[in-house]
């Protein structure tokens, strides 16, 4: 029986990351995948559906300049943006698999990859079923890595064909004339602007609430829901979903509202998104003991209730990310063999593609105000940025909040709008350092950026900024948030 120092079950994003810092360690290594390497955060997660976003974004963009000097708007082909992100994803796997070859090649005693279906017979054996072979292998310790699916619910006629999760978005041969969207949380709008981008179909988005994205502060929700209404999305808010059926080829649902009407549609497509599920099923037998919760399964620092098993990523009960799946890997290693620092998700960065894109770290308003924790925030639009104005696309704003008192520590940020992303891990770093906005104040940031917005927020919370928000109220606010209302700071 082959022995190993560390067996990974999963070859996506956390357990790739787990391996590869498992080859620092000179541990020898095995990784099991039943289907491909990079798992759903290339193949049709994270890495597809942000390249359908970048695609769509780019064809949105182009649509508006064409219309802008009253040019003639060519169509776009189903099947050439489909090749487009396909090879996206090609490119991503083949790197990750050129770097397991090269590995397995020049240092075969530290890693081996096994394609098959994992099963844990013990709390240090594992099973695996390639075909008819099967064989068992052991390991000093074992790390679960096999990641989620999308979540079906059982009341709706769900064939990957016409009413579809993420994973049947792959099959369709082209653009649908109209499309509803189960789900109003970050996926939901993400594929709702996806294909509202593209111009070709009409998308219908149901939302329980009064407004989408429930969990994000009402300032960037209003950005989003106006933006996606400019592109045709309707927005079915206040709605519950009755029913949904499949009629002549076709979906046919009905939404009753919250003031007791209702109504009945039909769309060509039906994309739903309403979270994902842990991929745990028969991956142990129940002799190994491994505890689950409803969320997934239970772990302590990404331990498990045994010992010698680890569980990363989508498995577990924390962010569904794949950064965060990544840091989980390399963390769960670093305790088996190493001398870890400490797990923080506090500073996790996230972003949410949709029109603008949404960045942030930290705390927003919503949960400090969930917290009860009292707070300064500084507010600062897009049109006050001079690289903004440049792009010619001021819409937007960044937003920082600190704690109510002299230290000024870092809570959180909010940026929405354009190149979003590159604006907040000077940010996140100091969240994770426990530093205040004195640090950012020191840093000389290039011009023209969008990041010497953040160093603007910083100077007028520290009463020295450029621009001054009692003479350009509405573009500019620092405000102090105590007792459960606003109150103006001025120095």
């Amino acid at each position: 029986m082959e022995h190993y120092d560390l067996v990974v079950i999963g070859a996506g994003p956390s357990g790739f990351a787990a391996a590869m810092r498992a080859v620092d360690f000179k541990k020898k290594t095995l990784i099991i995948e039943k289907n491909r390497v990079g798992g759903a955060g290339v193949t049709n997660g994270a890495l597809s559906s942000k390249t359908w976003w970048e695609l769509s974004r780019e064809v949105s963009a182009f649509r508006k300049n064409l219309q802008r000097y009253n040019i003639p708007v060519p169509t776009v082909g189903y099947a050439e943006v489909h090749a487009e992100v396909q090879k996206a994803v090609q490119e991503r796997k083949g790197l990750l698999e050129e770097q397991m070859d090269f590995l397995k090649n020049e240092s075969p005693h530290l890693l081996e990859f096994k394609k098959g279906e994992a099963h844990l017979i013990s709390q240090n054996q594992i099973e695996i079923l390639t075909g008819a072979h099967k064989e068992i292998v052991e390991a000093d310790f074992i790390i679960l890595a096999t990641g989620s699916r999308p979540r079906y619910l059982p009341e709706l006629p769900i064939d990957e064909k016409i009413v579809m999760t993420s994973e049947g978005i792959e099959s369709m041969s082209d653009f649908p004339e109209s499309m509803v969207i189960v789900g109003a949380g970050v996926i939901g709008c993400e594929y709702a602007t996806i294909f509202s981008g593209f111009g070709r179909t009409k998308v219908h988005l149901i939302d329980k609430g009064d407004r989408i994205l429930p969990f994000e502060d009402a300032d960037a929700v209003r950005i989003i829901e106006r933006n996606m209404e400019n592109n045709g999305v309707l927005i079915h808010r206040n709605s519950r979903l009755v029913k949904m059926s499949i009629v002549n080829g076709r979906v046919e649902y009905e939404l009753e509202y919250t003031d007791g009407s209702s109504q009945i549609f039909n769309v060509e497509k039906a994309l739903v998104s309403v979270g994902r599920i842990p991929n745990f099923e028969e991956l142990w037998d129940d002799k190994v003991g491994i505890k689950i919760s409803k969320r997934g399964i239970e772990n302590d620092d990404t331990q498990t209730s045994i010992s010698t098993i680890y569980a990363v990523g989508d498995l577990t009960a924390d962010i569904s990310l794949v950064n965060v799946g990544e840091l989980e890997g390399r963390y769960a290693v670093e305790k088996m063999f190493g001398n870890p620092g400490k797990m923080v998700y506090e500073n996790i960065s996230t972003i949410m593609f949709l029109n603008p894109e949404v960045a942030g770290v930290g705390l927003n308003e919503t949960q400090a105000k969930e917290k009860g924790i009292e707070y300064k925030v500084v507010c600062l639009e897009y049109s006050t940025i001079p690289r903004a104005i440049a792009k010619r696309n001021t819409q937007g704003f960044i937003k920082l909040l600190v704690t109510n008192d002299d230290d000024m520590k870092i809570l959180g940020m909010r940026v929405v709008g354009n190149n979003a992303s590159s604006a907040i891990q000077a940010v996140a770093l100091l969240i994770f350092m426990n530093k205040g906005v004195k640090e950012l104040a020191e840093c000389v940031h290039p011009h023209p950026s969008i990041t010497e917005g953040i160093q603007e927020c910083v100077r007028m919370l520290l009463g020295k900024s450029l621009l001054k928000p009692a003479a350009l109220s509405g573009k500019l606010s620092c405000k102090r948030y105590v007792g459960g209302s606003y109150e103006d700071i001025h120095f």
